[in-house]
């Protein structure tokens, strides 16, 4: 069958029409996606202002539109933390259905942990062993880790690279000082909770996924995407701590011109690798491996699984 999956993320609004079927990995046949930044389109009580609103009932209506001349079936819409945690979240949804026809469910962070596991697994398999599963988003970052398809611990954190920069570096580059209290602040947070991994075992994978992930890489020295998808490529926490000095310093212009940067998310650079060295050091990772597949692949084969369930019943 074919499916449209609408994911609303912090950054980005992204439509990815599949044609999908249990048992094979989903064929992408067609995807359009906008910059949205609805992580900074907040106003300083948390509520999603009028700009992002429109911009996100547009986006909606237009990737409606899209997804009917593709033949879609079925559309699966979800936001992730910009919806999630704005104070005015409900009135959001309530204005994009009634003017784009399109009922977004808002994903909880563990949720979305989870189903990103999922997709990772699938990918890598059960050779994988334990897998521990990284993604930094532009709300939020998601940890998972398990030996299953569904992970034994799930849960997510205030550390997206949108919002960093945001509350960060929307002056500017921090201070020195700055810095270092960000950086105290990231590994605390992320060390609160560590030990939900760690306490059943070290990983035998350690994976990590999205966009700021495979900038990362990108620039450390990994294939570029034009390479395709099955091409290993690795983020190693020594080449990382070396590169995060040189991208403070750079210029945004300069930021820019690096493989694998979206000139749009530029200022998202340096509050990412502070999060993904900071992941790697706590949880003792000399590198994690890049997968392709992430949140959007996690829905797509939960809803297949889904309806193989059905169909075997009936």
């Amino acid at each position: 069958m074919r499916l449209g999956v609408l994911d609303i993320g912090s950054n980005t609004g992204h439509l990815l029409v599949v044609d999908a079927h249990g048992g094979a990995a989903p064929l992408p046949a067609s995807s359009h996606k906008q910059a949205l930044r609805l992580a900074e389109h907040l106003d300083p009580d948390g509520a999603v202002t009028p700009q992002g609103v429109k911009a996100l009932t547009d986006f909606c209506a237009s990737a409606t539109r899209i997804a009917e001349d593709k033949g879609c079936e079925e559309m699966l819409g979800f936001a992730t933390s910009a919806v999630r945690d704005s104070v005015n979240s409900d009135e959001v949804l309530a204005h994009v259905e009634r003017h784009s026809g399109v009922a977004l469910e808002v994903l909880s962070g563990e949720d979305e942990a989870r189903l990103t596991f999922l997709a990772v697994r699938r990918w890598f398999g059960w050779s994988a062993g334990r897998l521990a599963v990284f993604d930094i988003g532009g709300g939020s970052l998601e940890i998972a880790g398990g030996a299953d398809e569904a992970p034994d611990v799930a849960w997510s954190l205030p550390l997206g690279a949108a919002r960093m920069a945001r509350a960060w570096f929307g002056g500017g580059r921090p201070s020195e000082e700055e810095i270092r209290q960000l950086r105290r602040e990231i590994r605390a947070e992320i060390a609160r909770d560590a030990g939900n991994l760690l306490r059943p075992g070290v990983p035998d994978k350690a994976a990590a996924t999205s966009k700021t992930f495979r900038s990362l890489a990108r620039i450390c020295g990994a294939a570029p995407s034009g390479d395709g998808p099955l091409v290993p490529r690795t983020l190693e926490l020594e080449t990382l701590s070396a590169w995060i000095p040189k991208l403070m310093d750079m210029p945004g212009k300069e930021l820019a011109d690096l493989p694998g940067v979206s000139p749009s998310r530029t200022h998202q650079i340096v509050p990412g690798a502070l999060v993904a060295e900071a992941c790697m050091d706590i949880f003792d990772l000399p590198s994690l491996e890049i997968c392709p597949w992430a949140l959007r692949e996690g829905v797509i084969l939960e809803r297949l699984d889904q309806i193989s369930v059905v169909t075997r019943l009936h």
